[in-house]
């Protein structure tokens, strides 16, 4: 939960200074110049602990005034909606006794600012022409766009051909439910694929994050491949979790998403996480899916309706052999939809088949 929080706080961070910010522009503006600069963006108590000398100006953020401020040798403090710069070349005296691993007075001055107070602070460095930021223990440098923009073709590469990989396992995994043949092991595979795809989304969002403006064409690429597995794998644990009420399911995912590589890769850590106590005996047992995903699959069907259909018959296979006036019976399903479930429930079937065999 840790690490997820630290993904979150640094795609936020990554989103305040992504191109096409005036915050962002100012920074380049400081950079181009290389005049460096120390700039916090936040005011609060334990900022002024920290904050010695200076003046206030209490003006509206341009790109064009911090330029000119950091011209100045002192820190500048910016509000945290980053609208109005508070304070110019004021002096920051932080804790001396903080740790802190840099070599250079402005880098090290903004790294222990940061594990100080919690806010937001940016150092320009003046010789190595890097924009570092610091919050809390995070610390990242800012790297160039066609960096960025090369790392991110290559991780969509990755992500495609991941995702070709999850669809072909998705394939062999319906086709073995209509055939009553899904083993734990399958199922640990199919939900080892999905993560790891969801692992590359996230590495991607970053890059996109941090692109900012020029990041919109690898956005488009990203969400056309990675749509709906989201979705599919919500209703693969709702399948085959041993609990699957919707709390359980989530607690599952955390979990998943906890998980380091080696891990993952393991197949009994993936059954003992979706509720079977001994994973190392099940992996080869016969389990019987409860037929949400592919009911998913089926347009215009109400999640209720899903729900009522599995607490019927309680499983795929039943439902699949159910008769049109069986699946009548079942509330919220009148004669139409029992036929459009019996026609979709045979199309994604004979669908399977065929792909499985390309």
């Amino acid at each position: 939960m840790k690490e997820q929080n630290q993904q979150e706080i640094m795609n936020q961070l990554l989103q305040l200074v992504a191109p096409g910010t005036a915050f962002r522009e100012g920074l380049e503006n400081v950079l181009r110049a290389k005049t460096g600069a120390l700039i916090v963006v936040g005011y609060s108590p334990e900022v002024m602990e920290v904050v010695d000398g200076g003046f206030s100006i209490n003006c509206d953020f341009t790109p064009n005034y911090l330029y000119e401020l950091a011209k100045m040798d002192g820190a500048i403090i910016l509000s945290e909606d980053l609208r109005r710069i508070l304070y110019a070349n004021t002096q920051l005296i932080p804790n001396s006794s903080i740790p802190s691993s840099e070599t250079g007075i402005r880098h090290r001055t903004a790294e222990r600012v940061a594990k100080q107070t919690g806010k937001l602070v940016v150092s320009i460095s003046q010789r190595r022409n890097v924009i570092t930021l610091y919050q809390g223990n995070l610390r990242y440098a800012l790297k160039e766009i066609g960096v960025i923009l090369t790392k991110a073709n290559q991780a969509i590469q990755t992500l495609e051909k991941y995702k070709a990989v999850l669809n072909q396992a998705f394939t062999n995994l319906s086709a073995l439910e209509f055939e009553e043949l899904v083993t734990l092991q399958e199922v640990a595979h199919v939900i080892q694929r999905v993560e790891m795809v969801l692992r590359i989304k996230m590495e991607i969002k970053r890059y996109i994050n941090e692109l900012g403006t020029e990041g919109r064409l690898i956005s488009m690429q990203m969400d056309e491949l990675v749509g709906g597995v989201e979705e599919d794998a919500w209703f693969l644990l709702k399948d085959y979790a041993k609990d699957n009420s919707d709390e359980r399911l989530r607690e599952i995912k955390n979990g998943l998403k906890k998980l380091g590589s080696e891990e993952l890769l393991d197949a009994p850590h993936i059954i003992r996480l979706i509720g079977y106590a001994n994973p190392g005996a099940m992996a080869d047992e016969a389990v019987s899916p409860r037929g949400y995903r592919l009911l998913n699959k089926i347009p215009r069907l109400p999640l209720v309706v899903m729900h009522n259909l599995v607490e019927r018959f309680g499983h795929l296979s039943n439902i699949v052999t159910a008769s049109s006036e069986e699946l009548d019976e079942v509330d919220g399903i009148g004669e139409a939809r029992a036929r459009a479930i019996k026609e979709g429930l045979k199309r994604i079937q004979e669908q399977m088949f065929i792909d499985r065999q390309i």
